[in-house]
């Protein structure tokens, strides 16, 4: 697994060297640091095509037959963002229509279907596979919600794959554990890109991939082994889940549409409020989410446990989130 990492890890390094060079000799995919975006905290010039070097290197999934069966949904769920990356030229009701369709293409061929849902609740299967695929679209615009600085989105999904490989080699499927291996050593030549000087971003097309792949593997391990709980995904995934959730209560308690961008997501406020910093408020969030992972890898089989662990996370997140907002509204 060693190699298989090395081997992801170079073609998606070189693979952002060139995007990296022919993105600013032709200004493709340009995000430019002069727009007015209440998401913007670069100053520089940037691309937004992250996700093309990640995908070249998600090729080497099709020497197994299991990685064989991701690449379509793969490439449909990456399609969905690139699209917009380079064109601003989907719609959303087209970015979800593509991003649902992969993700009925990966269950249908995987077989990735969460029937039980722990504490004795079990769904028939065609409602678990519907909770399969809301599941998987859900996580993978959930990733890209906290695509706000550098590294944030990318260092969460390594902690995620870390935790998804360690449950993988308890259950010794080796299959799996060669698709995270991949996934895990494309990704971190990204996060050497971005982290800490941003010199590409993720864009559309790579938030949306990552969040698709880790989603996916989390239904699998979900739905393949009755001894791991749906509540350890959950809580895996439970910082970018509730920043959604949140941010949809948020925004319609005062009349917003939860499409409508603003600028008071946790990370952004953790950036105002005490990073200072782009990198700076990366870390912040990733050592906060960090206790929380380690809790919920260490007992991935008890629903109980996570379910304390998701718990846990939202009330510390509503405390933070809170005393945060309050400083802000205080200094304007």
């Amino acid at each position: 697994m060693i190699l298989t990492f090395f081997y992801a890890f170079t073609i998606s390094f070189v693979s952002l060297l060139v995007v990296i060079y022919f993105s600013h000799k032709h200004t493709y995919f340009i995000d430019c640091h002069k727009e007015d975006k209440p998401q913007k905290f670069h100053t520089d010039s940037t691309p937004r095509a992250g996700g093309i070097g990640i995908v070249v290197a998600l090729m080497l999934l099709a020497f197994i037959p299991f990685g064989l069966k991701l690449i379509p949904s793969i490439i449909l769920a990456f399609a969905s963002g690139i699209f917009e990356d380079f064109h601003n030229s989907l719609s959303p009701k087209i970015r979800l229509s593509m991003q649902t369709l992969a993700a009925a293409v990966a269950v249908w061929l995987t077989d990735s279907v969460v029937t039980y849902l722990g504490l004795g609740v079990s769904l028939p299967y065609s409602i678990g596979v519907v909770f399969s695929i809301f599941a998987i679209v859900g996580m993978v615009n959930a990733i890209n919600i906290i695509d706000g600085f550098n590294g944030l989105a990318s260092g969460v999904i390594l902690m995620i794959l870390t935790s998804f490989a360690v449950v993988s080699l308890q259950h010794q499927n080796s299959d799996l554990l060669y698709v995270i291996t991949v996934t895990g050593g494309a990704t971190f030549a990204f996060f050497l890109f971005v982290f800490p000087k941003g010199k590409i971003f993720l864009g559309d097309g790579g938030a949306y991939l990552l969040g698709f792949v880790v989603a996916l593997i989390g239904i699998f391990l979900a739905g393949t082994y009755e001894k791991v709980s749906p509540w350890y995904i959950l809580s895996i995934f439970i910082y970018p889940v509730w920043e959604v959730l949140f941010s949809i209560v948020r925004k319609k308690s005062i009349g917003l549409s939860p499409m409508q961008p603003d600028n008071y997501h946790m990370h952004m406020l953790v950036h105002r409020q005490l990073a200072k910093s782009n990198p700076h408020t990366a870390v912040i969030i990733m050592l906060m989410c960090l206790p929380f992972m380690l809790f919920s890898t260490y007992f991935p089989h008890s629903s109980i446990y996570n379910i304390t662990v998701a718990v846990l996370f939202v009330c510390g997140y509503l405390v933070l989130y809170r005393y945060l907002y309050g400083k802000d509204i205080l200094e304007k």
